[in-house]
């Protein structure tokens, strides 16, 4: 995963080299903490002082998508003899208030999402005075370098959206409805922009309450009763697609239904053609790089990107034609 610094460039210059490698990768198709760390046969095999590291996290109770994000991390944590913890908290004061849990426990490093950029600006900043390494990961890929953090380990989210919409002309959609289950996530909102930026149709926004599954379906099929015209569900995160799934069949509406992200459900769900496509951003994969990249900076002084540009790791298309290839990784919590 390490790249050597980039020859002196203009941030511009590095970020049209980001976003060039996220179109080859689309070529390629509450409050929670616990204590977590390696497994015992992945313990030791660095060779290096043990280190503690925090993992802090915007994921809401239940939301699955956190579990491949978490088990990224775990391996490479016992990978690197690192002692994990994780922390989650949907609120972003709640959030904020974690990290500074973390600097408070002197841990040797911190991975943090920046999906509230604004709310974490205090707690960097804490990290940065007690010589604390922070990383960011998933969310805040247009903010992270301002946040003072080392690196950024994600998806660039508005690349993501602009693909979508240029899949949905593709299969000739006319009316998109794009659901966004948490308001002022930079990384949601960024998509739908995205989506509504390249597709010829309509793209409406539907805001539904992402912690109460079934508030969420009664809005969508609500909306889809009332307006016929919709064609396609575009939602941003798998088990909100099944729910669309759902809400599609009670409305009794035509509209097919597509999805940021996936799991092992949503591979079935592809599998069966329920729902038309997901965009993987490899959740597992942001949270092993952003534990195995705190431990490099520790052990060698390496820095991923060089500091200037993101470690993409989306988007790319999961359709029926190749979900097949990611399924077995899918059943065993890793995609």
């Amino acid at each position: 995963m390490n790249t050597p610094p980039p020859p002196p460039a203009s941030h511009r210059s590095a970020r049209v080299a980001a976003l060039a490698a996220a179109v080859c990768l689309l070529a390629a198709g509450c409050t929670a903490a616990g204590a977590t760390s390696g497994s015992k046969d992945g313990a030791g095999k660095a060779g290096t002082a043990r280190l503690k590291v925090a993992l802090v996290t915007h994921a809401s109770p239940g939301d699955t998508f956190w579990d491949l994000v978490k088990k990224g991390a775990e391996d490479a944590a016992a990978k690197d003899d690192i002692d994990l913890t994780y922390a989650n908290d949907s609120d972003a004061a709640g959030q904020a208030e974690l990290v500074r849990d973390a600097i408070r426990q002197k841990v040797d490093g911190i991975a943090v999402t920046l999906a509230k950029p604004q709310a974490m600006k205090g707690p960097i900043a804490a990290a940065k005075a007690a010589d604390t390494p922070v990383v960011g990961l998933n969310s805040g890929i247009d903010s992270w370098q301002s946040e003072g953090v080392l690196e950024f380990f994600g998806q660039d989210e508005s690349l993501a959206g602009r693909a979508v919409g240029d899949k949905l002309d593709d299969l000739k959609a006319k009316h998109a409805l794009c659901v966004i289950h948490e308001r002022g996530n930079v990384a949601l909102e960024a998509r739908c922009a995205g989506v509504k930026k390249t597709f010829d149709g309509r793209t409406e926004m539907l805001y539904v309450e992402g912690a109460d599954a079934n508030a969420s379906a009664a809005a969508i099929t609500a909306k889809l009763r009332q307006d016929p015209t919709i064609d396609e569900v575009v939602t941003m995160g798998a088990q909100f697609a099944l729910t669309a799934v759902k809400s599609v069949q009670q409305s009794g509406s035509r509209a097919h239904v597509a999805t940021f992200d996936l799991n092992q459900d949503l591979v079935k769900a592809v599998e069966s053609g329920d729902v038309q496509f997901a965009v993987d951003q490899q959740p597992y994969l942001q949270g092993y790089l952003a534990v195995d990249a705190l431990w490099l900076y520790k052990t060698n002084g390496n820095t991923s990107g060089g500091g200037v540009s993101p470690v993409l790791t989306g988007p790319a298309f999961v359709t029926k034609a190749n979900v097949a290839s990611v399924a077995s990784y899918a059943a065993r919590g890793t995609r």
